[in-house]
């Protein structure tokens, strides 16, 4: 008589067995921000991963958007929440730039369903905390700090990067993300075959940054020059019969990228240029970015920039 429940046990048992050996192990942990640092993200189908920067985020980037969904919203500004959405093994990355200009870059890596191994580790929440005195890794005397709870781990990539790649400076982070923008608000000019886009706009210490774009939108190649940065206004002449003159002059340029200076049609061409800007001016001068055609060099284009930008996060 006992002998019809025993078959069914005898079934069962494996299958609860193989049930635990998969079963989820949820990790968190808490984060010091640091820009050479790359995190790897433990994710797995099915399960939703939540990242919590510590400010607003303005633009986030994935690599692969076919393997893996990463969402943002305004209603949630300092979250995103990132899921594989294959069931197959997969790998990506994922930036994150933040209002102040912080910048974080994770490894994404998702095992698939049905992966060899038990329990594989799954990350639900990644929270970034910045450092009281934030310094970029490769300065004298640059530190940084990784915190987790008790109980919790979670693997850092950074070992697994060439050097060059970890020491990535700040102007060369800023052009990246601006040639990962995919649909610029772009301004037309008249009489002109190019349209611009004018990016981020940060301050670091002295200097400032411009991001920038420019689309031809005719059906001919256009070259363009190196940007300018140009300071003009109205100088007021001592004697009232005199009037006033236009004053025009161009500021010192640190360093710049452009992608291209040719731009075939219907292509784009993405740029960065830093420069000092001056402690003060009169309340009649204006800055502007200077970009010009090759041919036209003459007539440039002029983008009003705000004299006082916002200040990038940390020491550049």
């Amino acid at each position: 008589m006992r002998l019809p429940w025993f078959f069914p046990f005898v079934v069962l048992l494996p299958l609860r067995l193989f049930a635990a050996d998969n079963a989820v192990k949820p990790r968190v942990a808490t984060i010091t921000i640091n820009p050479s640092e790359v995190t790897t993200l433990h994710l797995r189908p099915e399960f939703e991963s939540t990242i919590h920067m510590p400010e607003e985020i303005t633009s986030v980037i994935i690599g692969s958007p076919g393997s893996f969904k990463a969402e943002h919203n305004e209603g949630e500004p300092e979250y995103v929440y990132v899921k594989p959405i294959t069931k197959e093994a997969a790998e990506s990355n994922l930036l994150i730039a933040t209002k102040s200009g912080l910048h974080v870059t994770l490894e994404l890596m998702s095992d698939g369903v049905g992966a060899s191994g038990s329990a594989l580790p799954v990350d639900f929440l990644i929270e970034y905390r910045t450092s009281r005195s934030f310094l970029i890794a490769g300065s004298a005397g640059a530190e940084h700090a990784k915190v987790e709870q008790p109980g919790t781990t979670l693997s850092s990539a950074s070992s697994r990067i060439p050097a060059a790649a970890k020491l990535l400076s700040a102007i060369d982070e800023e052009y990246e993300l601006q040639m990962r923008v995919n649909a610029p608000d772009w301004t037309k000019w008249e009489g002109k075959q190019i349209e611009t886009s004018l990016g981020d706009i940060r301050q670091w210490s002295n200097e400032t940054v411009i991001s920038f774009s420019i689309l031809n939108a005719s059906d001919q190649p256009v070259e363009v020059v190196p940007p300018q940065i140009q300071i003009s206004g109205r100088a007021v002449k001592k004697k009232k019969k005199e009037g006033k003159s236009l004053t025009a002059d161009q500021l010192l340029i640190r360093e710049y990228r452009l992608s291209t200076t040719r731009i075939e049609a219907g292509a784009r061409a993405d740029g960065v240029v830093v420069f000092d800007r001056p402690n003060f001016k009169q309340s009649t001068e204006k800055l502007f970015l200077q970009i010009a055609q090759a041919d036209q060099v003459d007539r440039p284009i002029l983008i009003r920039l705000p004299f006082t930008p916002p200040i990038a996060g940390g020491a550049r």
